[in-house]
């Protein structure tokens, strides 16, 4: 039975990593995926089906209260344009200024939302000020790399390191101090190139006009929601720590209080003017289809957690390997191919803490790897793909241009890390 769980599992990765030529989502994959594989479990009459489906449900649904309380915050930020604060502040005029500003800021910004969202922004706003196309390609391939850097530190920064950060395997306090400056060398390799290659060239930097069709918010209100909304989320960590709680019950409850906040300040306004800004229109335009994939791959991964599958791998990988750097620094390379999120998944069930306990060099080496190999190809991330949607940035572009860039960035991190690691106690 374990021979065939396998190779449905692997049918859900292939219809996964073949999302676009099938023109299949691979969140219906994951759940198709998930329930077959559930129901071949229960077949095989293990006995504790009820048990093993409870015990996995409940670390699954905690990331998906976090991301759907996180990505409702983010809406509402987005509805007030407060993300506006941060762009009409850019007034480089030299491009490698602009462009050691934009990364900059999607390094710092995704740390505080996530990588996605810092790259819808950030892509969106290069579109507004460079008019030279090939300029706004080259900016936009250097801030999903930005985005995926500034992700792998930080614990809400990017799915897979808050996977890590929800299961225990890590802390945010922790997790920050290691892999900050590791973070920090993957961007500045390929940005510091960059730069050099393009010393003493020009491009053409536009302003473009508010848009017309701009909502209706006034400037305190714009402040408000945006310095309170990321407020609220850097407060995440700081509320796990005093009350012990789940990170999920933290989110939902800064989520509460910027709900209340957002209707008192839009108490008086008529209803069509003040509808988009509501919190029940933010819950509406969270992605959902994420959320979907992201339980349905977890409930996937459970099954061969407990058919004992994984654990049987993690024992070939370290007999056939053996050395745990490389398992880990290939796995990042791989999710330069295959989503993070199953790998990342896997990864958990195969080692559990009591063989590695948290914050120890397995979890916070795949927090990073995970988190930024994925910018070696731009399909091997959300941000990456998102770019590729939104400027239109082709696979082969990005594979002649960038991706010895990123791999070198994400082997000069990692060397960084090692080293780190072995000198500090």
């Amino acid at each position: 039975m374990n021979s065939v769980l396998i190779c449905v599992f692997l049918l859900l990765y292939l219809a996964i990593a073949m999302e676009h030529p099938l023109g299949v989502s691979k969140a219906a994959s994951a759940l198709v995926g998930a329930a077959v594989l559930w129901i071949l479990f229960a077949i095989a009459g293990t006995g504790h089906v009820d048990d093993a489906l409870n015990e996995s449900i409940a670390p699954a649904a905690k990331i998906v209260f976090f991301l759907m309380g996180a990505m409702a915050i983010v809406e509402m930020i987005d509805a007030h344009r407060g993300f506006d604060i941060v762009t009409a502040r850019l007034r480089a005029e030299s491009p490698t200024k602009l462009l050691w500003m934009l990364t900059s800021i999607s390094f710092l910004l995704s740390a505080v939302l996530d990588n996605l969202t810092t790259t819808i922004v950030m892509v969106s706003m290069t579109r507004k000020m460079l008019a030279d196309r090939e300029d706004r390609l080259l900016f936009a391939a250097m801030i999903v790399i930005a985005a995926n850097a500034g992700g792998a530190w930080s614990p809400m920064g990017d799915v897979t390191t808050t996977m890590l950060w929800i299961g225990g395997q890590v802390s945010a306090i922790a997790i920050v101090k290691a892999l900050l400056l590791p973070s920090i060398v993957n961007l500045l390799v390929p940005l510091i190139w960059v730069s050099f290659v393009r010393r003493g060239r020009r491009a053409e930097i536009s302003r473009a006009p508010p848009e017309a069709d701009a909502p209706p918010t006034r400037s305190w209100e714009r402040n408000l929601v945006f310095f309170l909304g990321a407020a609220l989320l850097l407060m995440v960590p700081v509320f796990k720590t005093v009350t012990h709680l789940p990170v999920f019950m933290g989110v939902l409850f800064g989520l509460g209080i910027l709900w209340i906040v957002c209707e008192s300040v839009h108490r008086g306004k008529e209803a069509e003017e003040k509808t988009h800004l509501t919190p029940a229109e933010a819950l509406k335009r969270i992605d959902a289809a994420s959320i979907v994939f992201f339980l349905g791959i977890l409930l996937a991964v459970a099954v061969l957690e407990h058919a004992g599958i994984l654990k049987a791998l993690a024992t070939w990988l370290d007999r056939t390997v053996g050395r745990l750097d490389f398992i880990v620094l290939t796995l990042g390379l791989i999710s330069a191919v295959i989503d993070n999120v199953p790998l990342v998944a896997a990864a958990m069930g195969m080692y559990p803490l009591a063989d590695h306990p948290p914050d120890s060099f397995l979890w916070e080496f795949l927090a990073y790897c995970a988190g930024t190999g994925g910018s070696i190809l731009i399909v091997g991330s959300a941000a990456g793909v998102a770019a590729m949607g939104l400027e239109g940035i082709g696979f082969l572009w990005y594979a002649k241009r960038m991706s010895l860039l990123a791999l070198a960035g994400y082997l000069a991190g990692a060397a960084v890390y090692v080293v780190q690691y072995r000198l500090m106690p």
